[in-house]
C-alpha cells in the first residue's frame, strides 16, 4: 500500500512538472520579434528553404502565402498602421497648435482693436491721460462762477447785460458735449486723437475770443466813464444865462468840493 501511494505521488509530481514546462519555439519567437520591434528580415523566416530549396517543411509552410516574407507587416514599421497613426497624431497636433496660435493672434488683435475703438476704454488712452485731459479740464468744469473769477463787477454786469457771458457759456457747453461724444463713441484711436486736436484748437480760439471781449468791455467802460466825466465837467463849466461871473465861480468851487 505504501509503495502504491509513493508511486501515485511521484506520478503526480512528474505530471505537474511537465505541465509547467516552458515551450520555446524559435519560429514563434522570431515571428513575435518581427511583429513587435525587430526588423522584418527575410532570412529569419523559418523553416528555411534548405539546400536547393528541397526542404518540404518550407514548402508546406510558405507555399500558401509566398508574399508574406516580402511584406513588412510590423505595426511600427515605416509604413505600418501604428506608425501612420502616430504620424497622423503628430500632424493633427501641429495643425491644432497652428490653429491655436492663429486663434491667439486673432484674439490679441481683436482685444487690441477693441481697446483702440471702444469708447468705454478711451479714458485709459496714454495721450489723453498725459496731455488732453489737462488741456480740457477747464472746459469740462465750465460754470458761471469760474469764468467770472478776477473780473471787476462793472465788467461782469456789462458782460451779462450784453449777452457775451451767455454766448461764451453756450459755445463752451456745446464744445464740451462734442468732446464727451467723441470720448464715448466707438471710434478708431487715430480719428479720436485728431478730433481731440481739432476741438482743442477750437477751445483755444474760443478762449482767445473771450479774453478779447473782456478786455474790450473793460476798455469800453473805461472810455465811457472818462467821456461821462468830461461831459459833466463841460456842463459845469458852461456859462448860464442871467448869472454873473462870481456866481459861476462859486458854483464851480462848490461842485469841486463835492
Amino acid at each position: 500500500m505504501k509503495a502504491f501511494l509513493i508511486f501515485i505521488l511521484a506520478a503526480a509530481g512528474y505530471l505537474q512538472g511537465y505541465a509547467q514546462k516552458t515551450i520555446r519555439d524559435k519560429h514563434i519567437t522570431n515571428q513575435q520579434e518581427r511583429m513587435v520591434f525587430k526588423q522584418w528580415s527575410k532570412s529569419k523566416f523559418t523553416p528555411t528553404s534548405g539546400f536547393l530549396g528541397l526542404n518540404p517543411e518550407y514548402w508546406l509552410t510558405w507555399a500558401w502565402h509566398p508574399d508574406y516574407p516580402k511584406k513588412d507587416l510590423r505595426p511600427l514599421s515605416p509604413s505600418g498602421p501604428q506608425s501612420q497613426r502616430l504620424l497622423l497624431v503628430a500632424a493633427m497636433s501641429n495643425t491644432e497648435n497652428a490653429y491655436k496660435q492663429q486663434a491667439d493672434t486673432l484674439r490679441n488683435t481683436a482685444l487690441s482693436e477693441a481697446v483702440s475703438y471702444s469708447g468705454d476704454l478711451s479714458i485709459t488712452d496714454p495721450l489723453w491721460l498725459l496731455y488732453y485731459r489737462h488741456e480740457f479740464d477747464p472746459l469740462l468744469e465750465l460754470d458761471d462762477a469760474m469764468i467770472m473769477i478776477g473780473i471787476e463787477q462793472k465788467v461782469k454786469d456789462y458782460l451779462i447785460q450784453t449777452g457775451i457771458k451767455s454766448w461764451y457759456l453756450e459755445e463752451g457747453h456745446a464744445l464740451a458735449q462734442r468732446l464727451e461724444a467723441t470720448r464715448t463713441t466707438t471710434l478708431d484711436r487715430g480719428s479720436r486723437i485728431l478730433a481731440y486736436h481739432r476741438m482743442l484748437e477750437e477751445y483755444r480760439k474760443l478762449n482767445s475770443t473771450w479774453e478779447n471781449k473782456k478786455q474790450r468791455a473793460k476798455l469800453y467802460l473805461s472810455l465811457k466813464e472818462t467821456q461821462e466825466k468830461i461831459k459833466t465837467r463841460d456842463e459845469v463849466l458852461a456859462p448860464k444865462a442871467g448869472r454873473s461871473d462870481r456866481q459861476i465861480a462859486e458854483d464851480v468851487l462848490s461842485k469841486t468840493k463835492l
